[in-house]
């Protein structure tokens, strides 16, 4: 089974959001299903049918997440990052200026389920992620994105961990 790569922090969202869906949710969900079995027949009752919809999206939810953390490798940012000779890397945080427009733009380069575009957490598979890794401050790389190609030159590389 391959390993997908994950930094500690999106490890601990997705611990904690285990905890929670097993702790708080399931607790809940089966106290709602209780309560509308209560009510009586069945066959018509929509309390029921949503809850027991919600039960099973949110059985699926944990059994998504605990196959996410049984597969993932839990990269140590700080310390790949001492090994990487000042290229990108896995969990790098890039500093980049669009040599077109001069818009500076920062990207941390994670996983898969923790990539948020609009935060700043780039997916290593995007475009600009594998365009950037292996690459080091000063480079420029030249990018195709759906809309063209942009032209970025890399202003600073760190690694936070």
């Amino acid at each position: 089974m391959d390993k997908t790569p994950l930094t500690q922090k999106g490890a601990d969202e997705l611990k904690a959001e285990l905890k929670r869906r097993k702790s708080v949710e399931r607790p809940r969900i089966v106290q709602a299903i209780e309560e509308a079995r209560a009510h009586g027949d069945l066959k018509e009752n929509a309390e029921y049918h949503a809850a027991k919809e919600e039960q099973g999206f949110n059985e699926g939810r944990i059994a998504e997440i605990e196959s996410k953390l049984a597969t993932a490798q839990i990269v140590d940012v700080a310390r790949a990052g001492a090994q990487a000779n000042g290229r990108i890397i896995f969990g790098a945080v890039v500093d980049l200026m669009d040599e077109d427009s001069g818009e500076e733009l920062r990207y941390q380069i994670v996983g898969e389920d923790e990539s948020d575009i609009k935060s700043g957490l780039l997916s290593f598979a995007s475009p600009i992620a594998r365009a950037l890794i292996g690459k080091s401050e000063g480079d420029s790389v030249e990018v195709q994105v759906p809309g063209g190609a942009r032209h970025l030159e890399i202003v600073g590389v760190r690694y936070d961990g």
